[in-house]
């Protein structure tokens, strides 16, 4: 689809259940989520957006709050969706609520994994990694211990080598998303669920606590896993947002 001139490709896993807009957070892109709507089976039609600067979907130079938020209502619009649930995962965890609290009408339920209502994280050491390189193994060679969470993002280019994202975008992008979101994730009283990693250095377990305890119809799991819960535990993720799911 194109939006503004911009084109946002998504993927639309299908079936004949309801719809869950999903959204990936940085460095990610929407396929990320093909397990766990393999996982969800025909329950619910999952719907996986390349947030704006990801995979497929071209760079924006707008990387701010409202222009993500904006995204994710013009894909279910442009579906024809008029009420969904939506999971996010860090940078789409923050989309996520904010589009329950700006386009209330649009959101039934959340599942927010892993990203507080006050957010404060630093991207820059992406600005380190190559832009191209010769062959798929250099590239994954040059991006060090970062190479593990990155391969879905790997693409091969006229020029060589890359990833299918600009990390300029991403640190422009994270110092948009830093902040105190408070207010938006209060907004909003539709069932939520929310997924902290145990070992997260994002999601501390006080402030987990605090999101959970200050806003209605909110229910805090913690999984065994770091940042990444659905690709860590992915069975573990699937099991937990299918329980919620099911329970509305």
């Amino acid at each position: 689809m194109t939006v503004a001139g911009r084109r946002l490709s998504f993927l639309d896993f299908g079936g004949p259940g309801r719809p869950l807009l999903a959204l990936h957070g940085h460095f990610g892109e929407g396929r990320t989520f093909a397990r766990l709507a393999r996982e969800l089976g025909d329950s619910w039609r999952i719907v996986a957006l390349d947030q704006r600067g990801h995979g497929l979907s071209d760079r924006s130079s707008d990387v701010s709050r409202t222009g993500y938020v904006e995204d994710a209502a013009a894909v279910l619009d442009h579906l024809g969706i008029h009420r969904a649930a939506v999971l996010g995962h860090s940078l789409g965890g923050v989309n996520a609520y904010q589009l329950a609290a700006w386009f209330p009408g649009l959101v039934d339920a959340l599942v927010i994994e892993d990203i507080g209502a006050e957010v404060d994280d630093d991207l820059s050491f992406s600005l380190s990694w190559p832009h191209r390189a010769p062959t798929r193994a250099e590239l994954l060679e040059g991006l060090g211990a970062s190479a593990s969470y990155l391969t879905d993002a790997v693409r091969e280019y006229p020029d060589g080598w890359g990833l299918s994202f600009d990390p300029k975008d991403m640190n422009a992008s994270q110092q948009q998303l830093n902040g105190n979101h408070w207010n938006d994730w209060l907004a909003g009283d539709c069932p939520a669920l929310l997924v902290r990693g145990s070992r997260s250095t994002v999601l501390s377990a006080e402030h987990a606590r605090d999101m959970a305890a200050r806003r209605p119809r909110t229910r805090l799991i913690e999984l065994r896993a770091g940042h990444t819960v659905h690709e860590t535990v992915p069975g573990e993720f699937a099991e937990a947002v299918s329980g919620f799911l099911d329970s509305l």
